[in-house]
Formats: C-alpha cells, sequence, structure tokens
C-alpha cells in the first residue's frame, strides 16, 4: 500500500512538471507572437512615414486666349493652372522658364475651339496635351520634367 501512494505521488508530480513546462512554452509562444506583431506595426509605420511626401505645386497665373474661331465667331478662354510635379527641380525648372511656359500654354490654347473644352473629356484631353508640350526640354540639357497632373483652378470659356 505504501508503494502506491509513492507511486501516485511521482505521477502528481510528472503532471505538475508537464503543466507547468507547457505552460510556460505557451507563454513563450503568445510573448513571440505579439512582439512580432508589435515589430511589424512599428515597421509599418515607419514606411508610412517615409512614403509620405507632400505634393509639389507650381502656379501659373490665370490668362486669357482667344480660342479658334467656331460657328459662334471669336470665343475667349481665362484659365488658371497649377501643376503638379513629382519634385523641387521640376518646379524651379518650371519657374525658371516661366514666360517660355505660359508662350507654350497660350500657344496650345489658340488652337482650341471652344465646343472642344466645354465637356469634362475635353478638359482632360488638353490636361495630357499641356503635359506632352510641356515635356519637350525648355532649354539644352535640360533633365527630363516630372509632371504629375494638370489642375484648372479657374476655367471660364465665354
Amino acid at each position: 500500500m505504501a508503494e502506491a501512494s509513492g507511486g501516485s505521488k511521482k505521477l502528481l508530480w510528472i503532471m505538475i512538471v508537464l503543466v507547468l513546462l507547457s505552460s510556460a512554452g505557451a507563454a513563450a509562444a503568445i510573448y513571440l507572437v505579439l512582439d512580432q506583431r508589435g515589430g511589424n506595426a512599428e515597421n509599418g509605420e515607419t514606411q508610412q512615414k517615409v512614403e509620405h511626401v507632400p505634393p509639389v505645386f507650381t502656379r501659373i497665373d490665370p490668362f486669357t486666349v482667344n480660342l479658334a474661331d467656331d460657328r459662334y465667331g471669336s470665343r475667349l478662354l481665362y484659365t488658371g493652372i497649377t501643376l503638379r510635379v513629382g519634385n523641387e527641380q521640376s518646379k524651379a525648372i518650371i519657374e525658371e522658364h516661366m514666360p517660355q511656359v505660359r508662350s507654350r500654354l497660350l500657344i496650345l490654347l489658340s488652337g482650341k475651339q471652344a465646343n472642344e473644352l466645354t465637356s469634362t473629356e475635353g478638359k482632360e484631353e488638353l490636361a495630357q496635351a499641356i503635359i506632352s508640350r510641356l515635356n519637350v526640354p525648355l532649354t539644352e540639357n535640360q533633365p527630363p520634367l516630372d509632371l504629375r497632373e494638370v489642375l484648372f483652378t479657374e476655367f471660364i470659356v465665354q
């Protein structure tokens, strides 16, 4: 009978040790999983901070252009344009050569008819034409401009 109680004590101790080891293993696994999630969240925040770059805009003063004659006679376009560029270098080049930029825009716009510019599609096509016209180098050995978008801040066809 004494042997039975000694064997059950050993079994009890073995079970207690197994429960403690499994609890310690579970706690370690939980700690590692939570630590990895916390590390990924911090890395994600760091990546978001690195990726967030404020947009760079350059404003072109509003101007008025005589449009090409159509069946209604002479028409005018009054427009203000802002360009979103990819970097400060492109902004500096555009601002340095603003008279050339305005001249290219006036020539482009004066060839358009009013009915081409009044629809949304017409304005989108005009924005693409402006990007194409301004991507032609303004000077020799000019690095390529990083023009991202043409924004019409004012647009009146009369």
